[in-house]
């Protein structure tokens, strides 16, 4: 139990990273990528974000998933479930440009899915109205590849290592689990840890703005890398 009188740690670090997004482009509309491979709690992290934002922080702070992205079920497997598929079949960025973030920054309302992942069928939900200083926080995994790269304010990259995120991810599908699936190498990881794997190595280059170690979700830990010293930013 926390004394009296202070937040537990993971509430503080969500307050000061909330801060710092805030702080990206004072005035008008900016966008914030949320980064991180497969169950490191990025969804959990942006939940808890979005409902401190009425306390917090001084402007509107909305959020959109990826995950309303992705391509058919048909598409996203024509070419096999491999590594090199996942990373480059799952989504649909020229979606997520027409309906959220192009009209985001045109001033505009955005709608914030096209596709039902789990019901493998469009949608189409009502826009939602966004405010002329909106903080919008898109959040999902290869958000800071190189096609994209032009597309945010800001990133951050929640990260842990894969013996963490791995049976952390797999614990959300109990119906799927197999036998020894908590080791990142068994081979019914191999599709989803191989395409982070190779998103490493696409994105290695491109420092993030903020970093999340979020390998223990009571007390994440807040790092702002500098920019003088690259280094490796992927979540092995």
């Amino acid at each position: 139990m926390s004394s009296p009188g202070f937040l537990p740690t993971r509430q503080l670090v969500l307050v000061d990273l909330l801060a710092l997004m805030v702080a990206t482009r004072p005035g008008e509309r900016a966008v914030v990528a949320v980064d991180g491979p497969d169950g490191v709690g990025k969804t959990r992290l942006v939940g808890e974000l979005v409902a401190l934002a009425p306390w917090v922080a001084g402007r509107q702070v909305l959020s959109v998933s990826v995950d309303g992205f992705h391509r058919p079920r048909a598409a996203r497997y024509a070419r096999g479930r491999t590594p090199e598929t996942y990373y480059a079949d799952s989504f649909d960025y020229e979606e997520l440009r027409a309906r959220v973030l192009h009209p985001f920054r045109a001033g505009r309302d955005v709608v914030p899915a096209a596709w039902d992942v789990t019901a493998d069928r469009p949608v189409d939900p009502a826009p939602v109205p966004v405010s002329a200083d909106a903080l919008l926080v898109v959040e999902g995994v290869f958000l800071r590849r190189p096609e994209l790269r032009g597309e945010w304010d800001a990133t951050a990259l929640v990260t842990a290592p894969p013996r963490v995120t791995v049976p952390r991810g797999n614990a959300r599908f109990p119906g799927s689990r197999v036998v020894g699936d908590e080791d990142p190498d068994h081979p019914a990881n191999a599709r989803y840890v191989g395409g982070q794997r190779l998103y490493e190595r696409q994105a290695r280059l491109w420092q993030p703005t903020w970093i999340v170690d979020n390998t223990d979700l009571q007390r994440p830990e807040l790092v702002v890398p500098d920019p003088e010293e690259p280094q490796w930013f992927g979540s092995a």
